[in-house]
């Protein structure tokens, strides 16, 4: 097959065929449906993000550079395991399709162990730093089972590129909804389930946190349809499917910008806690700072279809990007300001969720890319590759800030000046270098102006 190259002069994708046949479209039942699943994962996760560190350290009475590394153990040893879910998604084959499968199978033990995660046990730290490596390492390799094949999903359910921004604002919606709950309600069901017990507490909530994630996932195994895949040749060799993945512009873009995304992701809401209550003596800003973050997706997930029609998806990320860095540098004076400091964070979370909701559609595009290049989608593989960059991502961000506690010194009952300059300059220093380093990778995105172009080839070959 001869492999086709995209050029400067593409031809205006306005101009080019977009209709699907009508059953590809999708029905409203399913959008909901797909964004729950994405509200599914993310509340896990986004409990474990925003929490974990702070349960380890202040619950369990776990030394903070200790479980940094547990952190960036735990999930570098994930990176193998996407790796091996998303070759296993591609060579799948039952009645409930390729991706279907994992979500009815793994449902059931993934909250399971959301719940151990958040509890802990009597008896050394060496013991108690034992359970917390064994009960979040198999939480994350439970969650690459359920990660790597949502995202396969969505290319499988419709090839129609409007239907792919409408999904990917229905998971941007789910995201936002599993943020604004995991970080807003947490502490107030702690305290409120633990009656002022933290251990129990936090056993409780994330009991309360589990039973969502397991009927949100039954709901997306009963009510998401695949309707396209390509069959994997029995016997393919693995490792020249990996080296055309990292071939693939528009996936190592995405997996490149995806990374830098939770690693400023990982660094802020691990850091946030500490920022509301040792710098901002504000404890009640943890309520909004923490929803901000990701739970701006919400009115993101509205507007980013209308933002990247006009500017293209490279546009509209980096200047988006560009003014998020201008108000985190102008954050730190306004810290005696509590409401101007708010709202200005309100603008720039906005505005840098829109990157978000990018992301998700990169990564349905990266693999129309994938099969104009080779001939061949590999849909699980490529989506385990983005189910490892958040992972990496998120791993390295909370193991940074762990770190960072850890060498100056924190002490929850003795916190110092010098650890206190230390969460401050996290705070704002690390997304600020990260989104910099972000607008460097979105520059090499190749897709604006040619997915219509390539649909139609890939379409003129079948």
């Amino acid at each position: 097959m001869t492999t086709a190259t995209a050029t400067a002069d593409a031809i205006p994708e306005s101009t080019l065929p977009t209709a699907s046949p009508s059953g590809d479209r999708l029905r409203s039942l399913e959008k909901v449906s797909y964004g729950l699943g994405d509200f599914a994962c993310g509340l896990s996760w986004n409990v474990v993000g925003a929490f974990l560190l702070y349960f380890y350290v202040n619950v369990a009475f776990l030394p903070a550079a200790a479980v940094g590394t547990l952190f960036l153990l735990s999930r570098l040893f994930d990176a193998g395991v996407d790796l091996g879910v998303g070759l296993l998604v591609d060579r799948t084959r039952s009645r409930w399709g390729r991706t279907r499968p994992y979500f009815l199978f793994t449902a059931l033990p993934f909250s399971i162990l959301l719940v151990l995660t958040f509890t802990t046990i009597e008896g050394s730290v060496g013991a108690r730093l034992a359970y917390a490596y064994v009960t979040f390492s198999l939480l994350g390799i439970l969650y690459s089972f359920l990660a790597v094949p949502f995202s396969a999903l969505m290319p499988m359910m419709t090839r129609h590129h409007g239907d792919r921004m409408q999904l990917g604002s229905a998971r941007a919606i789910g995201t936002s909804i599993s943020v604004i709950l995991a970080t807003a309600a947490t502490m107030p069901l702690v305290g409120l389930l633990g009656g002022g017990n933290e251990r129990l507490g936090f056993a409780l909530a994330a009991g309360i946190f589990a039973a969502l994630t397991l009927a949100a996932l039954l709901n997306l195994f009963f009510n998401c349809k695949e309707r396209h895949h390509d069959e994997v040749p029995r016997g393919t060799a693995i490792w020249p499917q990996i080296r055309a993945m990292v071939r693939n512009r528009a996936w190592l873009v995405t997996f490149l910008f995806c990374t830098l995304n939770f690693l400023r992701f990982g660094c802020v809401i691990s850091v946030t806690a500490f920022f509301a209550i040792e710098v901002m003596k504000a404890p009640w800003m943890i309520g909004i700072l923490l929803p901000a973050v990701s739970g701006t997706l919400l009115l993101s997930a509205f507007i980013a279809p209308f933002v990247f029609k006009r500017t293209g998806i490279r546009k509209g990320c980096i200047g988006a990007l560009l003014v998020g860095i201008a108000i985190h540098v102008a954050l730190p004076a306004l810290e005696g300001q509590h409401v101007l400091f708010l709202a200005l964070f309100l603008v720039a979370a906005i505005l840098i969720s829109l990157t978000m909701t990018a992301i998700f559609t990169m990564a349905a595009d990266a693999v129309d890319y994938h099969e104009w290049r080779t001939g061949i989608r590999n849909e699980g593989l490529l989506s385990s590759g983005i189910s490892l960059s958040t992972k990496i991502g998120m791993a390295l961000g909370t193991a940074i800030i762990a770190y960072v506690l850890g060498s100056a010194g924190y002490e929850p009952k003795n916190v110092t000046d010098v650890a206190r300059a230390a969460i401050r300059w996290s705070y704002y220093g690390w997304p600020i270098g990260i989104m910099v380093v972000q607008i460097a990778v979105m520059l090499f995105w190749p897709m604006d102006g040619l997915h219509g172009r390539i649909r139609a080839e890939i379409d003129a070959r079948r």
